[in-house]
């Protein structure tokens, strides 16, 4: 079973890779999530089986500093969901359904019968002034689980930082590599600007906002990826912006490929993409979302990529992404074979 967190869809984009490499080593893959990363699985590999797993339904507030308490307010929904997901898996592996699990955030999908794989790059988990709390409350999930796959490189230049480092970790990591599902190709201009959405709402709205009112009347090209997944496909001209709901990875890899600079999120998933792609971007971090603040900022005083608040956000700052180095792709390879041992040694009993 794979098994993505539904928060917004980095989670599931980032497990695409690892399901490919599955099936390339001859395992059954059995999809799990909720709502549009489910979908996103479900469009990428029709082939498979799927099944619905119960939903966090983590939703943004509209005022960024509220986020964190309105996550503290979730938190009795959010463990009832972890209980629901812990039968679910229960009953599946004493089905005989399940011989192996890699779950991407999704806290309560283990099941100790069974060889499990936790993947984050959340070894710390900003939230400010509770850091530390939050910190520790989420290794102790992490070590229920019989690895922790951590998709960065362990050297001290890599894309996580302080998120996905520790000191004197009492549970067994291994660092996976910058994991994408997109390869760098050469390709010609089409577009001078990308914007790629992404995340819960209001936010993603919010941004999306911004970004035509900003783009009107501009003389660039542009394409506006909404992040709307949906069972069709949906693209159309608005002030000579081209729009599209979603894409699939051929698309959006090509799309990348093709565009001058890149206006997204500074979720970790993005990064890991850009990275691959070695893209020139401009970062607008989501309002209350310590990580992806914590991401931008660093990224800006390593002098790689530019960021700004969204509601400081104009045309104007995209100037200064000449003046930054750009994502560049990390050599570490990953070595699936090695890692799905976890799950070989269980096949062959």
């Amino acid at each position: 079973m794979v098994a993505p967190l539904h928060w917004g869809l980095g989670h599931a984009t980032r497990c695409i890779p690892i399901v490919q490499e599955l099936l390339k080593n001859n395992f059954n893959v059995l999809l799990a999530s909720d709502g549009a990363a489910l979908l996103l699985l479900q469009k990428e590999f029709p082939q498979l089986p799927s099944i619905a797993l119960p939903p966090y339904n983590i939703v943004y507030p509209k005022k960024g500093k509220n986020f964190k308490w309105k996550l503290l307010q979730k938190l009795p929904h959010i463990q009832k969901t972890i209980i629901s997901e812990k039968k679910l898996i229960k009953t599946l592996v004493a089905e005989g359904k399940i011989d192996g699990i890699i779950s991407d955030n999704r806290l309560g999908v283990f099941n100790k019968n069974v060889p499990s794989v936790f993947v984050t790059h959340q070894l710390n988990v900003l939230t400010g002034n509770t850091t530390y709390v939050t910190s520790k409350m989420h290794q102790k999930i992490i070590k229920k689980f019989d690895e922790c796959w951590v998709p960065d490189v362990e050297a001290p230049i890599n894309l996580s930082g302080k998120l996905g480092h520790i000191k004197n970790a009492d549970f067994p990591i291994k660092y996976i590599g910058a994991l994408s599902r997109l390869q760098k190709k050469e390709a010609p201009k089409k577009y001078d600007i990308l914007a790629v959405l992404s995340g819960p709402e209001p936010q993603r709205t919010l941004l999306e906002e911004k970004l035509l009112e900003a783009f009107k009347g501009t003389d660039k090209s542009v394409l506006l990826v909404q992040g709307l997944v949906s069972m069709n496909q949906k693209s159309y001209v608005l002030d000579g912006i081209s729009i599209t709901n979603f894409m699939q990875t051929e698309q959006l890899e090509e799309a990348i490929n093709q565009s001058e600079i890149v206006i997204s999120r500074s979720g970790y998933t993005t990064l890991l993409d850009l990275a691959a792609l070695e893209k020139k971007a401009f970062f607008i971090p989501t309002p209350g979302q310590y990580e992806q603040k914590y991401l931008a900022k660093r990224l800006k005083s390593l002098g790689i990529v530019p960021s700004c608040k969204q509601d400081k956000f104009t045309l104007e700052k995209l100037h200064k992404i000449p003046l930054y180095k750009g994502l560049t792709a990390f050599g570490m390879e990953t070595n699936f074979k090695e890692l799905f041992g976890l799950f070989e040694r269980e096949r062959k009993l």
